[in-house]
């Protein structure tokens, strides 16, 4: 995500402005009328600081994701599961910071606002580590599919999310009863995880399923802000994943660790958890991601994309 970005059109006629009084510098001339004319002089290290300042346009930020994507989607199958199921693993870490958080805080209305910050641990641990996570990629991988349509391009989708998504559950599966468990022999830590977790499975499948929708539109909003951060990809993952558990969304990865630690604990039977939450979890993630989050910022670069294709053919021609 450190490509270089274009110079702005804005910037471009500074640097090709008609007057150059020197070798180091160059003038911009900007007037209502010609009486009114002033002229401003620009070195070298000053026009750099512009383009250095300059934000990345919508179709720089598109291309970088997409072309992230068509990375992802050419991976070959062991890679895509050992960095799944290191994902499914390090997410484990979202519920048992947050978990250990609530069990340290007073029983108070205030004490979620601080505990909630633990869940955005297993996600900066994910995302950093270039972690394959199956909410990550459900934007960066679509993007190329929307750019080049084909049967061949929907079934790498389906092969990236398959897989993924496999690695990713038997990870929280490792994770969700060794919690169950107490493997770490702190059963404080332990309850509070199961309090989480009957918290995160107390709904129908329809409010599991909207809420999913916005976790998973939160997480496409991490991989298209990114590119763009600056050198600032902490406060981005962290707000974001915080909101998700500030507002008691549902993620199929992190999820699926509360929801094995209630059937392992007995709570819960598989079956439940299956129809519950697990397939409207994925849905509502799978939608938010993709079928929505893609979709629109596809459509916002669509017609730039159209005007750089037919610009190229003329110049061509």
């Amino acid at each position: 995500m450190g490509q270089k970005r274009d110079v702005s059109e804005e910037t471009a006629a500074i640097r090709s402005g008609s007057s150059a009084p020197s070798s180091t510098s160059k003038e911009v001339g900007g007037s209502k009328s010609a009486d009114e004319r002033e002229l401003a002089v620009l070195s070298d290290e000053e026009l750099g600081r512009i383009d250095e300042k300059l934000k990345l346009r919508p179709l720089a930020i598109y291309e970088i994701v997409r072309e992230e994507g068509v990375q992802e989607l050419a991976r070959p199958v062991t890679s895509l599961w050992w960095s799944g199921l290191t994902a499914g693993l390090s997410i484990g870490f979202s519920i048992l910071t947050e978990a250990t958080l609530r069990s340290a805080l007073p029983d108070s209305t205030w004490a979620p606002l601080i505990a909630n910050w633990g869940y955005s641990v297993g996600f900066l641990i994910v995302i950093l580590g270039r972690q394959q996570l199956f909410t990550e990629i459900t934007l960066t991988a679509v993007l190329p599919v929307l750019a080049n349509p084909s049967l061949r391009g929907v079934w790498a989708v389906m092969r990236l999310w398959t897989i993924v998504l496999a690695a990713n559950l038997v990870g929280t599966i490792v994770f969700g009863a060794g919690i169950a468990l107490d493997v770490m022999h702190r059963p404080e830590v332990t309850q509070a995880a199961l309090e989480l977790s009957r918290e995160a499975m107390a709904h129908s499948w329809v409010t599991i399923l909207l809420r999913a929708m916005a976790a998973g539109w939160l997480m496409a909003t991490i991989g298209w802000l990114l590119p763009s951060s600056e050198g600032s990809p902490i406060s981005i993952i962290v707000l974001m994943t915080y909101l998700i558990a500030l507002l008691g969304l549902s993620h199929i990865v992190a999820g699926s660790v509360e929801a094995v630690a209630l059937v392992v604990a007995g709570e819960q039977s598989l079956r439940s958890i299956i129809l519950g939450f697990y397939l409207p979890c994925l849905a509502g993630n799978a939608i938010g991601g993709s079928a929505l989050f893609a979709l629109i910022s596809y459509a916002q670069v669509k017609r730039e994309i159209e005007e750089t294709a037919a610009e190229g053919r003329r110049s061509e021609g």
